[in-house]
Protein backbone atom coordinates (compact mmCIF):
# COMPACT_ATOMS: atom_id res chain seq x y z
CA UNK A 1 0.00 0.00 0.00
CA UNK A 2 1.10 3.30 -0.86
CA UNK A 3 0.97 6.06 2.67
CA UNK A 4 0.86 9.55 1.67
CA UNK A 5 1.89 11.87 3.60
CA UNK A 6 0.42 16.09 4.15
CA UNK A 7 2.51 17.78 6.39
CA UNK A 8 0.01 20.67 6.76
CA UNK A 9 -2.36 17.56 8.49
CA UNK A 10 0.39 17.40 10.70
CA UNK A 11 0.46 21.39 11.68
CA UNK A 12 -3.28 21.25 11.70
CA UNK A 13 -4.15 18.38 13.65
CA UNK A 14 -3.96 19.56 17.61
CA UNK A 15 -6.06 22.71 16.70
CA UNK A 16 -8.63 20.20 14.94
CA UNK A 17 -9.01 17.55 17.79
CA UNK A 18 -9.52 20.27 20.13
CA UNK A 19 -12.29 21.35 18.27
CA UNK A 20 -13.42 18.07 18.08
CA UNK A 21 -13.51 17.12 21.46
CA UNK A 22 -15.29 20.16 21.97
CA UNK A 23 -18.29 20.13 19.71
CA UNK A 24 -18.44 16.43 19.11
CA UNK A 25 -21.36 14.40 20.34
CA UNK A 26 -20.08 12.23 22.98
CA UNK A 27 -20.77 8.92 21.54
CA UNK A 28 -21.49 7.50 17.88
CA UNK A 29 -19.63 7.02 14.68
CA UNK A 30 -17.81 10.04 13.17
CA UNK A 31 -17.76 9.49 9.50
CA UNK A 32 -15.39 11.11 7.70
CA UNK A 33 -15.86 12.81 3.91
CA UNK A 34 -12.83 13.10 1.74
CA UNK A 35 -10.22 11.39 4.48
CA UNK A 36 -7.13 12.11 1.72
CA UNK A 37 -4.22 10.47 2.72
CA UNK A 38 -5.74 8.95 5.95
CA UNK A 39 -3.14 10.55 8.67
CA UNK A 40 -6.01 12.73 10.61
CA UNK A 41 -8.46 9.47 10.59
CA UNK A 42 -5.45 7.68 12.37
CA UNK A 43 -4.49 11.08 14.58
CA UNK A 44 -8.16 11.67 15.54
CA UNK A 45 -9.87 7.92 15.97
CA UNK A 46 -7.40 6.89 19.02
CA UNK A 47 -7.76 10.72 20.73
CA UNK A 48 -11.94 10.45 19.98
CA UNK A 49 -12.67 7.07 21.85
CA UNK A 50 -14.98 5.68 22.42
CA UNK A 51 -16.41 6.76 19.57
CA UNK A 52 -15.89 5.19 16.04
CA UNK A 53 -14.02 6.91 12.77
CA UNK A 54 -15.29 6.14 9.47
CA UNK A 55 -13.19 7.45 6.93
CA UNK A 56 -13.94 7.34 3.44
CA UNK A 57 -12.93 9.01 -0.50
CA UNK A 58 -14.20 8.92 -3.71
CA UNK A 59 -10.29 8.05 -4.65
CA UNK A 60 -8.94 4.23 -4.86
CA UNK A 61 -5.21 5.93 -4.13
CA UNK A 62 -6.68 7.83 -1.22
CA UNK A 63 -8.12 4.96 0.03
CA UNK A 64 -5.14 3.12 -0.24
CA UNK A 65 -3.07 5.64 2.06
CA UNK A 66 -6.00 5.62 4.51
CA UNK A 67 -5.84 1.42 5.03
CA UNK A 68 -1.86 1.85 5.19
CA UNK A 69 -1.95 4.50 8.13
CA UNK A 70 -4.73 2.68 9.96
CA UNK A 71 -2.54 -0.68 10.15
CA UNK A 72 0.17 2.07 12.04
CA UNK A 73 -2.38 2.92 14.48
CA UNK A 74 -4.56 -0.23 15.33
CA UNK A 75 -6.93 1.09 16.97
CA UNK A 76 -10.49 -0.77 17.51
CA UNK A 77 -12.60 2.15 16.69
CA UNK A 78 -10.94 3.47 13.54
CA UNK A 79 -13.81 1.30 10.96
CA UNK A 80 -12.46 0.22 7.68
CA UNK A 81 -12.27 2.59 5.00
CA UNK A 82 -15.41 3.20 2.49
CA UNK A 83 -15.67 4.77 -0.82
CA UNK A 84 -17.85 7.47 -1.08
CA UNK A 85 -18.53 9.63 -3.86
CA UNK A 86 -20.42 12.54 -2.33
CA UNK A 87 -22.32 13.26 -5.18
CA UNK A 88 -24.33 9.78 -5.04
CA UNK A 89 -27.29 10.01 -4.13
CA UNK A 90 -27.18 7.06 -1.76
CA UNK A 91 -24.14 6.85 0.03
CA UNK A 92 -23.18 2.94 0.61
CA UNK A 93 -22.68 3.77 3.93
CA UNK A 94 -26.45 4.38 4.50
CA UNK A 95 -27.10 0.60 4.00
CA UNK A 96 -24.20 -0.53 5.99
CA UNK A 97 -24.44 -1.84 9.69
CA UNK A 98 -22.29 0.05 11.86
CA UNK A 99 -21.16 -0.50 15.40
CA UNK A 100 -23.67 2.60 16.52
CA UNK A 101 -24.74 5.30 14.36
CA UNK A 102 -23.80 7.89 12.58
CA UNK A 103 -23.69 10.99 14.52
CA UNK A 104 -21.26 13.41 13.14
CA UNK A 105 -20.01 13.91 10.11
CA UNK A 106 -16.29 15.77 9.53
CA UNK A 107 -15.09 17.27 6.60
CA UNK A 108 -11.85 18.62 6.06
CA UNK A 109 -10.21 20.59 3.25
CA UNK A 110 -12.78 19.27 0.69
CA UNK A 111 -15.15 21.94 -0.60
CA UNK A 112 -12.38 24.46 -2.15
CA UNK A 113 -11.07 21.48 -4.37
CA UNK A 114 -14.46 20.27 -5.47
CA UNK A 115 -17.13 21.28 -7.87
CA UNK A 116 -19.56 23.35 -5.70
CA UNK A 117 -22.74 20.82 -6.18
CA UNK A 118 -20.56 18.75 -3.61
CA UNK A 119 -21.40 21.20 -0.77
CA UNK A 120 -24.72 20.77 -1.48
CA UNK A 121 -24.39 16.96 -1.58
CA UNK A 122 -22.98 16.70 1.24
CA UNK A 123 -25.93 18.54 3.29
CA UNK A 124 -27.86 16.36 1.64
CA UNK A 125 -26.34 13.13 2.80
CA UNK A 126 -25.80 14.66 6.14
CA UNK A 127 -29.23 15.14 6.33
CA UNK A 128 -30.28 11.99 5.29
CA UNK A 129 -28.10 10.36 8.08
CA UNK A 130 -27.88 12.50 10.74
CA UNK A 131 -30.82 12.98 13.58
CA UNK A 132 -31.37 16.07 15.92
CA UNK A 133 -28.15 15.82 17.69
CA UNK A 134 -26.26 14.97 14.60
CA UNK A 135 -22.95 17.58 13.85
CA UNK A 136 -21.33 18.70 10.68
CA UNK A 137 -17.97 19.98 11.09
CA UNK A 138 -16.23 21.91 8.10
CA UNK A 139 -12.33 22.72 7.97
CA UNK A 140 -10.62 25.13 5.65
CA UNK A 141 -10.31 28.60 4.36
CA UNK A 142 -13.32 30.48 3.30
CA UNK A 143 -14.19 34.19 2.49
CA UNK A 144 -16.43 36.21 4.47
CA UNK A 145 -19.24 38.36 2.91
CA UNK A 146 -17.63 37.93 -0.35
CA UNK A 147 -13.81 38.91 0.55
CA UNK A 148 -10.90 37.07 1.36
CA UNK A 149 -9.76 37.07 5.24
CA UNK A 150 -5.92 36.95 4.13
CA UNK A 151 -3.51 37.69 1.44
CA UNK A 152 -2.57 34.24 1.57
CA UNK A 153 -5.79 32.63 0.62
CA UNK A 154 -6.39 35.09 -2.24
CA UNK A 155 -3.03 33.72 -3.84
CA UNK A 156 -4.49 30.32 -3.02
CA UNK A 157 -7.93 30.88 -4.68
CA UNK A 158 -5.88 32.13 -7.74
CA UNK A 159 -4.23 29.26 -8.06
CA UNK A 160 -6.85 26.53 -7.71
CA UNK A 161 -9.19 28.39 -9.71
CA UNK A 162 -5.76 28.22 -12.81
CA UNK A 163 -5.45 24.41 -12.15
CA UNK A 164 -9.63 23.75 -11.95
CA UNK A 165 -12.37 26.66 -13.05
CA UNK A 166 -14.70 24.56 -10.74
CA UNK A 167 -12.35 25.09 -7.48
CA UNK A 168 -11.70 27.92 -6.02
CA UNK A 169 -12.13 29.12 -1.93
CA UNK A 170 -15.94 29.33 -1.08
CA UNK A 171 -18.06 32.20 0.60
CA UNK A 172 -19.11 31.17 3.96
CA UNK A 173 -21.95 32.68 3.75
CA UNK A 174 -22.80 30.82 0.66
CA UNK A 175 -22.27 27.42 2.47
CA UNK A 176 -24.21 28.18 5.73
CA UNK A 177 -27.37 29.56 2.96
CA UNK A 178 -26.78 25.93 1.27
CA UNK A 179 -26.83 24.04 4.82
CA UNK A 180 -30.06 26.16 6.50
CA UNK A 181 -31.73 24.38 3.11
CA UNK A 182 -31.04 21.30 4.31
CA UNK A 183 -31.87 21.77 7.90
CA UNK A 184 -28.38 22.58 9.36
CA UNK A 185 -27.82 25.48 11.84
CA UNK A 186 -24.33 27.60 11.65
CA UNK A 187 -23.50 27.01 15.46
CA UNK A 188 -20.28 28.31 15.45
CA UNK A 189 -17.05 29.91 13.32
CA UNK A 190 -13.54 29.50 14.86
CA UNK A 191 -10.54 31.17 13.63
CA UNK A 192 -7.96 28.62 13.41
CA UNK A 193 -3.98 28.71 12.33
CA UNK A 194 -3.25 29.45 9.21
CA UNK A 195 -6.15 31.50 8.20
CA UNK A 196 -8.59 28.24 7.68
CA UNK A 197 -11.86 28.11 9.69
CA UNK A 198 -13.31 25.49 11.71
CA UNK A 199 -17.55 25.65 10.89
CA UNK A 200 -19.56 23.58 13.31
CA UNK A 201 -23.00 23.03 12.03
CA UNK A 202 -26.15 21.38 13.98
CA UNK A 203 -29.16 19.50 12.70
CA UNK A 204 -32.52 21.40 13.11
CA UNK A 205 -35.68 19.63 14.68
CA UNK A 206 -38.18 21.65 12.48
CA UNK A 207 -36.18 19.38 9.45
CA UNK A 208 -36.68 16.05 10.96
CA UNK A 209 -40.37 16.99 12.28
CA UNK A 210 -41.38 18.18 8.51
CA UNK A 211 -39.84 14.73 7.46
CA UNK A 212 -41.46 12.84 9.78
CA UNK A 213 -44.81 14.34 8.97
CA UNK A 214 -44.40 13.40 4.95
CA UNK A 215 -44.76 9.83 6.22
CA UNK A 216 -48.12 10.24 7.86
Amino acid sequence: MTKRFAPATERNRDPLLDVLQAYLPNQGTVLEIAAGTGQHAAFFAPHLAPRYWLPTDVDEESLASIKSWAMEVHCETLLTPEQIDVLANVWPVEGRELPVPVTAIVNINMLHIAPWPCCDALFSGASRLLETSGVVVLYGPFKRRGEHTAYSNAAFDENLRARDPHWGVRDLEAVVAVAERHDFECQTVLQLPANNLAVVFNRLLTGLLAADATLL
